[in-house]
């Protein structure tokens, strides 16, 4: 058998439903284990769950040694494949003296589930295709936000009250304020109604700014999200151009032979 089937045959085991289905089981049971490890059980079977945890990680490394033999040169032409590799990468630092703080990074092999996933996957592309539209309402809400900012501290940040000092006595402070109500947190009692007895006519700034930012802008970010979800969903529905490999030009070619024997053979007048 050649190096190329065998390669094909090592890719068909490495992109298999099973293997897949076998990664997924790993992941979740590395995130169950490395969960049990700050309970009471994990403190009385520390090294049962080392055990666990280094069998895994092994099991992780073989399976990216895989994919790099299948892969080769395109193995780090993909984004997924460059995530596996570093939080793998992570996991076998050593986790002793000044580089202990890395062993709690083992619980991001969780998010391997992300790139094993293909509907999960399929998200976070979603979430890479709607940067550039979500910077722009970034954008929107930073001047917005700005412009908040600046009017509260000169129209109520002028004002003795401590609660007023505190909130809006400068430009950090009134951003940070005028975010807490964007969110909806404690806007009504805790902010607004205060200042709305040292300034009656306060509603005026704040209500319109709530419908702004809590109801329009930030559901742009939804809105944007729906689309490129939208827009990979018809992208995967397009047939996909396949590229023939040079042993399937050479099959073709076996192939094109055959046919033009069979056909100048049919053409020879019987004698």
């Amino acid at each position: 058998m050649s190096i190329s089937a065998h390669n094909s045959k090592l890719q068909r085991f490495v992109e298999s439903k099973k293997f897949q289905s076998f990664l997924i089981f790993l992941i979740l049971f590395n995130a169950i284990s490395l969960g049990l490890e700050t309970s009471q059980f994990g403190k009385a079977n520390a090294e049962l769950l080392h055990t666990i945890d280094t069998t895994i990680l092994v099991l992780f490394t073989i399976e990216l040694l895989l994919k790099f033999i299948v892969y080769r040169n395109q193995f780090f032409r993909s984004g997924w494949n460059w995530f596996d590799f570093i939080i793998v990468a992570i996991s076998w630092a050593p986790t002793s003296g000044a580089l202990s703080v890395l062993r709690a990074f083992r619980i991001l092999r969780v998010l391997r589930l992300l790139s094993v996933v293909p509907q999960m996957r399929r998200v976070i592309g979603a979430l890479g295709h709607s940067l550039p539209g979500m910077a722009s309402v970034v954008g929107v809400l930073s001047i917005i936000f700005y412009v908040s900012a600046v009017l509260t501290t000169k129209i109520f940040g002028t004002h003795s009250d401590a609660n007023m000092q505190e909130w809006f006595g400068n430009i950090g402070a009134s951003a940070y304020t005028l975010f807490q109500v964007m969110t909806l947190e404690s806007w009504s009692m805790g902010i607004v109604r205060p200042t709305m007895e040292l300034f009656p006519l306060s509603w005026v700034f704040f209500v319109p700014f709530i419908i702004i930012t809590s109801f329009a802008v930030l559901n742009l970010f939804i809105g944007i999200i729906v689309d490129a979800m939208q827009v990979m969903h018809e992208e995967e529905g397009k047939p996909k151009q396949v590229i023939a490999t040079k042993e399937d030009m050479l099959i073709l070619e076996q192939k094109i032979d055959k046919l033009n024997q069979l056909l100048q053979s049919k053409s020879k007048p019987d004698k």
